[in-house]
């Protein structure tokens, strides 16, 4: 399956897209650059190891994807916390880093449950 079909890839690509548009004028360069970051690396991760050869390597890859929703998610908070980003927006943010996350996971358990061979 390529990436840009999986719901997985469609989803986070969307969220970093957001945040991109979200902090374009924010002048906290170091904030901005940090959580912008993030973003873009979980589907980043899920497409590269999609274009690895093994499914060891895929799986490698989304559980950087996951670690790196959790780096977004505290950004997220710190983010409220200081008043760069309004309540309710972090809250969506938050619980859409939440469902990519579970969805990582229940991905990760069906590649190890059900492994196909990668070319």
């Amino acid at each position: 399956m390529k990436f840009e079909d999986m719901e997985i890839w469609k989803r986070s690509a969307r969220l970093s897209a957001e945040l991109y548009k979200s902090f374009a004028d924010c002048k906290d360069f170091g904030f901005r650059d940090q959580i912008t970051r993030s973003g873009l690396s979980i589907p980043s991760n899920i497409a590269e190891g999609s274009e690895r050869s093994s499914n060891k390597d895929f799986i490698r890859f989304l559980q950087y994807s996951k670690g790196s929703c959790g780096e977004l998610r505290t950004q997220i908070y710190i983010g409220i916390d200081i008043g760069y980003i309004q309540k309710s927006q972090g809250n969506a943010w938050v619980n859409e880093t939440r469902e990519i996350s579970a969805m990582l996971v229940g991905f990760i358990n069906s590649i190890k449950k059900h492994p196909t061979p990668k070319s």
